[in-house]
């Protein structure tokens, strides 16, 4: 049995082809629910990657004439991070608008105050913002969201071609307009239970103006807070049912943008 002898032109050939799959992948890996969690050690981050890319790797077409160490490799790897960064922010972008729907309640709650360290983003949140992150994530869990966000960027691959990618201004204006209509649906979301708790507080207002000697924050902070929890539970289909077609509609614009205008190939 002869041994199998390794030069340097096979080690460079190895490396190159498995070097653009990483940089999508490890922008991908960055930017995607879940996978870019806080908690998740940066070293376990890397293995992920360099696993998807060569599992990747057989999608990728790279050019013969396309070197690492050139401009031209230079600027196809910025547009690899790119790529792979935009794919995974436009559905993590979801699940920063249910953060702020969830915000947005607990303001008009009064439990604005009722803050934890969310070990996820590593910042401070509300606690209706971690519950609404954590439906949120259980919905894309449960529709298979992370497979469907991986098949996207193993179809990437093919749609914008390494070194051959072109990303012009629609590419960067269809994940800006995105993440407008994101923040939207968030808004819609907290919508009905922000009305309801104006309405409640209304009515506070017009009780302390008729009986100015009742204490306002003994008795209002109790009643919005009761009357807030009320509007959730009666709401919670709604409110999963927005949750749901957030998601939805976020893995769509995922697939809508390795098809863009203008993300197609020179």
């Amino acid at each position: 049995m002869q041994p199998v002898i390794l030069n340097a032109a096979d080690v460079s050939t190895w490396v190159a082809r498995l070097w653009w799959p990483t940089l999508r992948v490890g922008g991908f890996v960055l930017a995607a629910p879940i996978a870019s969690e806080h908690v998740i050690p940066r070293f376990v981050k890397i293995i992920i990657s360099l696993a998807l890319a060569m599992l990747m790797a057989p999608q990728a077409l790279i050019p013969a004439d396309l070197s690492i160490f050139s401009g031209r490799g230079l600027l196809a790897a910025a547009q690899e991070l790119l790529i792979g960064v935009s794919i995974g922010m436009v559905v993590s972008l979801a699940f920063e608008a249910l953060a702020f729907a969830g915000q947005a309640i607990s303001l008009s709650m009064g439990l604005g105050f009722a803050t934890l360290v969310d070990p996820q983003r590593g910042a401070n949140s509300t606690v209706l913002s971690q519950i609404f992150m954590i439906f949120g994530t259980l919905t894309y869990l449960a529709i298979n969201g992370h497979l469907i966000l991986l098949g996207v960027l193993a179809e990437s691959f093919q749609s914008m071609p390494v070194g051959a990618a072109h990303i012009g201004p629609d590419f960067l204006l269809s994940v800006v307009l995105w993440g407008a209509c994101v923040f939207e649906s968030g808004l819609l979301i907290a919508l009905p239970a922000v009305i309801a708790l104006v309405i409640v507080n209304m009515a506070l207002g017009v009780v302390t103006r008729a009986a100015p000697q009742l204490n306002l924050f003994g008795i209002g902070f109790t009643v919005t807070i009761l009357f807030g929890f009320f509007a959730l539970i009666v709401g919670l289909d709604g409110i999963m049912a927005g949750i749901s077609k957030l998601i939805d509609g976020a893995l769509t614009a995922a697939a809508n943008l390795v098809h863009a205008p203008g993300a197609g190939a020179h």
